[in-house]
């Protein structure tokens, strides 16, 4: 078995975290047993490109159990957790490729060697799996039937592939299930963003003017945890609708210009690009504290903060203070990644329960359906949504009603009204 890991001696500490956080994802424990029993990705080949989590490590020992050949690399150089990584090999048998601090060449070294399975199936969190296949590994698309995204990023990059007419086999939108994207984007980011910028910083929330950039499921998530913990909530966005959502929801809506020279501390969650700059760099106050929360480390232009700075010092683990050429200090976490994994643990295991559960039925959708897929961006089916709903419901003790006939037969005529 080929792998790429710090240390295997950190295993033992990484099987306790990785049982832990399996002890509250009752879902995929339940998919796992079936899986056991009817080995429905049997002689399946997946390549997965994730954050390389205990949350993660249950998914694959997920897949395995359903007798697929899995290997993962990791999606995000600072997302890493090195004793998983280790209890996976060691432990679990499940060939990893993947170190915390890894640079762009080594990153894109273990993707390449995840795709060496020649894969069935693709995983990604961000697409750069899909994307590396493209563009530098296309003698493999011919054993691929389909793969699965997870990430807002990355159903943007695929759907822009698929627009374009260069996808080349059929993708499940699993970010766009809603057990994944309402649950995981709005509860799981907005409680793991809250605590990596505290953990980066053990700064007070309370009476401090946060600035939140986009206000999608994530960014309603990290405004609505913000406000709870008592700060001062400014929303950024470019949507009219959504700006005005925020404004009925009770936040400070304002363009970036104006909400820079006032905020304390400022989270990009948009999927876009340079989406703070010098000229909001240069207006910010003395202490500001940046940070960003979407998937790639992009949103803040870190190369233009880098060529002012007269100055950079590291304060705190994943703090670097930037002196600019007025002597203001600006503040950046986590080196602009994805601060609820670079400077905490990511999302709440009970919450990736549900969006690994999508990941698993999804692999499971495209075995199953693989000879009538279109080279297209598929949601995930209705029923499948419902299902891990349910079976959450289920393990959280949790009772629904149902239709009466009468019920039904109303809901389904035309006929009857007053």
């Amino acid at each position: 078995m080929k792998y790429d890991a710090k240390d295997l001696a950190l295993a033992p500490q990484g099987k306790d975290r990785i049982e832990w956080a399996e002890s509250t994802m009752p879902v995929l424990r339940m998919i796992r047993k079936r899986f056991e029993e009817e080995k429905p990705l049997d002689g399946v080949r997946i390549a997965s490109c994730l954050h390389v989590t205990t949350e993660t490590a249950n998914l694959m020992r997920t897949l395995k159990a359903g007798g697929a050949e899995v290997c993962l690399c990791a999606s995000n150089p600072l997302s890493t957790q090195d004793d998983v990584v280790a209890s996976l090999v060691e432990d679990y048998g499940i060939s990893v490729f993947a170190v915390r601090g890894a640079d762009n060449d080594l990153y894109y070294s273990h993707i390449n060697a995840s795709l060496d399975i020649k894969p069935h199936i693709t995983m990604d969190d961000g697409a750069d799996l899909v994307s590396t296949l493209h563009k530098k590994r296309r003698d493999l698309l011919e054993h691929v039937i389909g793969g699965c995204e997870e990430t807002t990023t990355g159903v943007i990059r695929l759907k822009s592939m698929e627009e374009h007419g260069v996808l080349e086999y059929p993708m499940v939108a699993v970010n766009d299930a809603m057990t994944k994207h309402f649950f995981d984007n709005r509860y799981g980011t907005g409680q793991s963003t809250i605590d990596g910028v505290l953990r980066a910083t053990n700064v007070l929330l309370a009476g401090s003017r946060v600035v939140i950039f986009g206000y999608g499921w994530c960014g309603r998530g990290v405004a609505m945890r913000a406000r709870g913990m008592g700060a001062n909530v400014i929303v950024c966005e470019i949507e009219p609708v959504k700006a005005l959502e925020a404004v009925m929801d009770g936040f400070t809506v304002m363009d970036a210009h104006e909400a820079v020279k006032i905020g304390d501390i400022f989270l990009t969650l948009t999927g876009n690009i340079s989406v703070i700059r010098m000229e909001h760099f240069n207006a910010m106050k003395d202490g500001a504290i940046v940070a960003n929360a979407g998937h790639f480390n992009v949103e803040i232009d870190i190369p233009e903060l880098e060529k002012v700075a007269t100055g950079k010092k590291r304060i705190r683990h994943e703090l670097d203070q930037y002196t600019m050429p007025d002597g203001r200090k600006i503040n950046l976490l986590g080196e602009g990644r994805l601060i609820n994994l670079a400077a905490a643990e990511g999302h709440p295991a009970s919450v990736m329960d549900m969006s690994f559960a999508n990941q698993s039925l999804a692999s499971e959708y495209i075995v199953k359906n693989a000879k009538i897929l279109e080279k297209k961006v598929y949601s995930v089916p209705d029923e499948m949504d419902r299902e891990i709903a349910r079976l959450k419901l289920e393990s959280i003790g949790c009772t629904i009603d149902t239709l009466t006939e009468k019920q039904v037969k109303y809901l389904s005529s035309w006929e009857e009204g007053t």
